[in-house]
């Protein structure tokens, strides 16, 4: 997971330079061709030497400002993603508790389940035993009444 937020951050520097060199690239052409039509125009070549060195400092000032806001940019990502990640983190900690809780309750009801059924096997056994001991037991007292009956009779 870190490695994964590392390039991204930085993608984000490399972005964030590439854009910060582009616009200080664009005015770096279009001054010097200014002075250089308003050199001709003018006899006077201080002027434009003067008009060029104010602006650049403003795109100096323009270029520390865009810096600072991709700075503060960045930090806001950072943060909002190490935010992200402590949510995903703490929900992935409940999940597994969770889940960790399911696996003990499956595993007691799958044991009352055999408990269960080992009990209505042996209950079962159990009415089988009383149904052959009934069996025995009317067996015997048919045939000794059939025998008393027989001697009675002669």
């Amino acid at each position: 997971m870190h490695p994964a937020i590392k390039s991204f951050l930085g993608l984000c520097l490399i972005c964030s330079t590439a854009s910060a060199v582009e616009p200080a690239a664009t005015p770096a052409t279009t001054p010097p061709s200014a002075p250089s039509t308003q050199a001709a125009n003018q006899p006077v070549p201080t002027a434009a030497t003067t008009a060029s060195t104010t602006t650049k400092p403003l795109t100096a000032e323009q270029l520390a400002k865009n810096k600072q806001q991709q700075d503060a940019k960045i930090k806001a990502l950072v943060q909002d993603q190490a935010s992200r990640l402590k949510q995903l983190e703490h929900a992935n900690l409940e999940a597994l508790a969770q889940n960790q809780e399911l696996q003990l309750k499956n595993d007691s009801l799958s044991v009352q389940v055999q408990v269960l059924q080992s009990e209505r096997s042996a209950q079962m056994f159990l009415y089988g035993a009383v149904t052959l001991a009934g069996g025995v037991l009317l067996g015997f007292f048919i045939s000794s009444y059939i025998h008393t009956k027989r001697r009675r009779q002669w």
